[in-house]
């Protein structure tokens, strides 16, 4: 008879499982605040930058400018960003914080210290930075360069 692994011998099974509470846990944090986890990541995205424009905030995201737009429209809605035409060419425009917007990403930053530490406060801080390379290479050996919002 053909050998099948179980669910739980697989890397992948622990990592689901622990990001999915992590992420499940904080987004239930933001929304206690109004926003998504993927409003809060554009946010938080914008705060130290000038005014750019939503392909260049797509880029940095690794989005799609459609879901940027997607994005922004919900942010505007809320008073949190706000779009400003460009001198050059009246028809491109830049995105930032309003200052609303601004006051609010220190507190969303808050959240996800506090949630991070509820999930990763147990370990050594030796074993959490050692968890937090493994993991960047892992990522950066597969390429992956999409700001995990959902």
């Amino acid at each position: 008879m053909l050998a099948v692994s179980q669910l739980t011998d697989h890397t992948g099974f622990w990592l689901r499982m622990v990001s999915n509470a992590v992420s499940q846990e904080f987004a239930r944090k933001v929304a206690g605040q109004g926003v998504t986890v993927a409003e809060w990541a554009f946010m938080r995205t914008l705060f130290h930058q000038d005014p750019m424009s939503p392909s260049a905030l797509a880029s940095l995201m690794g989005m799609t400018k459609g879901a940027i737009s997607k994005l922004a429209d919900r942010l505007l809605a809320k008073g949190l960003i706000i779009r400003t035409e460009t001198p050059e060419d009246r028809r491109a425009h830049r995105l930032s914080l309003t200052a609303e917007g601004k006051a609010k990403v220190p507190v969303l930053a808050a959240l996800a210290d506090d949630n991070d530490n509820a999930y990763f406060g147990t370990l050594a801080k030796e074993d959490h930075d050692m968890l937090r390379r493994i993991l960047k290479a892992l990522a950066e050996n597969r390429g992956l360069k999409v700001m995990p919002v959902d």
